[in-house]
Parts: structure tokens; sequence; C-alpha cells
């Protein structure tokens, strides 16, 4: 039987390894209070969540009435502002900081514009796809997943850490041969025991990039794993596997971690992730579709794969940036054609 390391086992409790809390619109916080917690190390906001909405609120509103439009409009404007100010704080204080966006159903290239739209990361910070599970009724698909975190790498240079529960992280663990991408994206996991004993290594993953250990659903009055001055029982509390000078220092991430070996899997070809490229100007905005592409992938195989894409024409031809398989960018001819 293996022996469980100290990293498995409630880490939260050495006071060497960097606590990171997160949070929603809803989550009250007193700040000062907050910060006289001389262990959190970094702040992650909700930023954008699902397709952008479209507030237009003369006459119906998608058989909606213009009173609960309004109504909506100022939430979505008073969470915008909420977030700006928390970062503002955050930073002043030396926090570091990151943002996620609540993946949805619908386009993941309107869903990963909207979220750089929304967040405006920088460098500096970390920038995190939520995938809640693997329902596609529900949440993303892993498949558009995968395209999300594409685009964003086309357009910021970076690839997202991915924020999953225990059992999605496994899924995409045992059909990393399907999910190249995602299976690669640095993990923050989701899982509430006091012990992640023979959890790792997963899949690709050695190791957690953070563990979300305490939320809503094990801290109430009587007992919280890790209790936050100037909070409710309801926010999100976690641990990193390293002190705050590590952390630091990888907090951006934006590189896929290394792929292992197949062994005795089959090897799949290079697929096209995501086709798409930097937006442009809000004036001449590219529009998103969704198409099928057939391309020649990095290894020289044929890959055909549903995706998402913006394009520009120039002279009659469209030009693209294409992720493949590899998480690689890269130019490329492609022909497309269009289609569900």
């Amino acid at each position: 039987m293996a022996v469980a390391s100290a990293a498995d086992v409630e880490p939260w409790r050495n006071p060497d390894h960097a606590i990171v809390i997160d949070a929603y619109e809803m989550n009250e916080i007193d700040w000062p209070k907050m910060l006289t917690d001389k262990r959190i190390t970094g702040f992650i906001s909700k930023a954008s969540d699902g397709l952008p909405e479209s507030f237009d609120c003369k006459g119906e509103h998608d058989g909606d009435t213009v009173a609960h439009c309004r109504t909506m409009w100022r939430k979505y404007a008073v969470s915008r502002e909420l977030y700006e100010t928390r970062r503002l704080l955050a930073r002043a204080h030396g926090l570091l900081w990151g943002t996620y966006h609540l993946a949805r159903p619908g386009n993941p290239v309107d869903q990963a514009n909207h979220f750089l739209d929304y967040a405006k990361p920088q460098a500096d910070e970390m920038m995190v796809l939520d995938i809640e599970g693997i329902d596609p009724d529900k949440f993303m698909s892993l498949e558009d997943a995968q395209v999300f975190a594409g685009h964003i790498r086309t357009r910021t240079g970076r690839y997202p850490v991915l924020y999953t529960n225990h059992a999605t992280a496994k899924h995409i663990a045992a059909n990393r041969h399907r999910y190249r991408i995602l299976s690669r994206l640095p993990l923050w996991y989701a899982r509430y025991k006091p012990g992640i004993r023979n959890v790792f290594p997963l899949g690709n993953w050695e190791n957690y990039a953070l563990w979300q250990f305490s939320a809503a659903a094990n801290c109430n009055k009587r007992r919280c794993p890790y209790r936050v001055k100037g909070t409710f029982n309801d926010i999100d509390v976690n641990v990193a596997p390293m002190d705050r000078t590590a952390l630091t220092k990888i907090w951006a991430h934006g590189d896929l971690v290394a792929e292992k070996p197949f062994h005795k899997e089959k090897l799949p070809p290079d697929e096209m992730t995501t086709a798409s490229i930097p937006r442009a100007a809000a004036a001449d905005e590219p529009k998103s579709l969704r198409f099928k592409v057939n391309a020649i992938g990095s290894a020289g195989l044929a890959a055909t794969a549903a995706a998402s894409m913006t394009s520009a024409e120039r002279n009659g031809e469209a030009g693209f940036l294409i992720t493949g398989g590899m998480g690689v960018v890269k130019p490329a001819a492609i022909k497309a054609s269009a289609g569900n």
C-alpha cells in the first residue's frame, strides 16, 4: 500500500503552503479583515459566464420584459464594476490575480472572446477555464473546451488553467488521447476531502496546480477546513503545493504540461482543435461560425474535425491560425466547408 505524502493530506495545515481565495459576484468579503491572513497569496475572481448577453431593451427581449431586461443589464454592469474593484484591491495589496470563465453550452470561440473582453487579463495574471461537468446539455462540451483553450492561446499566446472536479479530471485523463489539449492544461483540482491519496499522478498531471479544498459544501458554522476572516462559509479556499515565492514564479502558467507516452494506446493523429485569427477592431469584428475542417496535421497526417473559427477575407482569401492536436499554433492553408 502506498504511503500518502504530506501534500496528499490536509496540506493547508502546513504554514509554508500558499493559500488562494476564489470568489464570484455573490460572495461578500470584508477586505481589511481578509487581508490580515498573511498566508493568502492570490485571489481568483469569476469573470464571464457563458455566451455574452445581448441587452437590447427595446420592445420584447427574446420573450423577456423590458423591465427585466433592464434589471439584468444593471446586474451585469454592477458585476463588472465589482470585478474591476476587486482586481484593484487585490493587486494594490500585493495579491496575485486570476480570473475564470464559467463555461456553458454554446459557441466556444464566442465564449473565449467574451472572457477576454470581460477579464482583460494581463501577462502576469492567471486565466482559467471552469468546466463543472461532462454533461454537454449543462456545461460546455469537452470538445468545445479544447476549442476555447486553443482560441485563448491564439489571442494571448498562453493556454488557460483548467478548473474541474475529480470525476471530470479522471474522465479527461482516461481519455487523454481524445483531449490532448485539455489533458495537458495545468489542473486546478476541486475536491472537498481532507486527503487525496493515490489520486496523482493522474494522466498527464503529476500534481495539482491548485487544490480547492474548502467551500460551502464542507464548511459550516461548526466545522470548516479553513476559515477566512471577513468572509462567510461559502467562500472557496485553495491550497498550492508550494510556498508563496514558488507560486509567484509560475502563477500565470500558459504552457501545456508534458504529454506522457501512450504506451499500448493507439497514438491519435493530430487533431484540429480550433481555427481562428486574432480579433480585429470592433468596427470590423470577424464573425464566428461552425464548420468542418480538412487539414494536414503537424505529423503529416490528414485531420478532419468540427471546429469554430473567426475569418477575415483579404483579396478573396481567408487567413487562419490553426492550433493542432499537439498545441502548436501555426499558420496553415485550409479548405473549409460550412456546416454544423
